[in-house]
């Protein structure tokens, strides 16, 4: 059994997979100040709830966008596990090219975001991340990432909102039931909801228009649900993407060694 681990600044995320079948997945908030012994705990625990053993774990992959957490993160796989993980990054196979200013640059993420959309839906394919932070990546037809666009999550947006201005309280990120709000709260809902909406569809379609070619439009995230239902922009909400994504990387890392 592999575990996928996706390191975020707001969740790490863990996936069991048997094969390509992701058989439990678990999330822990991202803390800086967690030690190893916490990390494995959890960890073990999680197995546990899943009916495995730590005897059950062959292997482990990480992709990670918060080096500050890796250290005490990666010394608990080895501490609790006994194994030495593989990083997503520089000497991983994706299958995957990286046509960008710097490459480097590029999160493991959305690396393994673009490894699973590209590999299990085929491409041309735009791929939407929804989640502290919102990404698009181009992938064209022979797997290479061309182009890429970071912006604000809405969640990230509703806190600046809320947190910039004393009378606004926090609200859910929901749906609302009608952009015709009659107060405070529902107001906010409509305008975040309305705002962030449109502007992935503009940025759909600016893709097409840019790119001149038609192409399949993969979403996923955990903030991609909300959106995903309400537009015919969106052809696919894939949850489990980055751990396809590195159930593939892994496969082909190991079968080249």
């Amino acid at each position: 059994m592999l575990v996928a681990v996706d390191i975020g600044n707001t969740n790490i995320v863990l996936g069991f997979l048997e094969g390509s079948r992701i058989t439990g997945t678990y999330r822990i908030t991202t803390k800086a100040n967690h030690t190893s012994d916490e990390y494995g705990l959890l960890l073990t625990e999680f197995l546990d709830m899943s009916g495995y053993g730590v005897r059950d774990v062959d292997d482990v992959i990480i992709a990670s966008v918060v080096p500050k957490v890796m250290h005490s993160f990666r010394s608990s796989i080895v501490k609790f596990l006994n194994i030495d993980p593989m990083i997503v990054g520089p000497g991983v196979r994706t299958g995957i090219n990286i046509r960008m200013d710097d490459p480097k640059s590029m999160g493991a993420d959305c690396l393994a975001d673009c490894a699973g959309a590209y590999h299990v839906y085929g491409g041309p394919v735009l791929v939407g991340d929804f989640g502290t932070a919102t990404t698009f990546n181009y992938v064209d037809a022979s797997g290479t990432i061309t182009a890429g666009l970071i912006t604000t999550g809405i969640r990230t947006a509703a806190a600046a909102l809320w947190g910039g201005t004393a009378q606004l309280p926090e609200v859910e990120i929901t749906r609302p039931k009608t952009i015709l709000a009659k107060g405070t709260r529902t107001a906010m809902q409509a305008g975040l909801y309305y705002n962030f909406l449109g502007g992935i569809e503009r940025t759909i379609r600016q893709f097409r228009y840019e790119i001149g070619e038609d192409f399949k439009v993969v979403a996923t995230g955990g903030l991609g649900r909300v959106f995903a239902d309400d537009t015919d922009l969106i052809d696919v909400y894939d949850p489990d993407l980055i751990f396809k994504g590195m159930a593939i990387i892994y496969a082909r890392t190991v079968g080249a060694r």
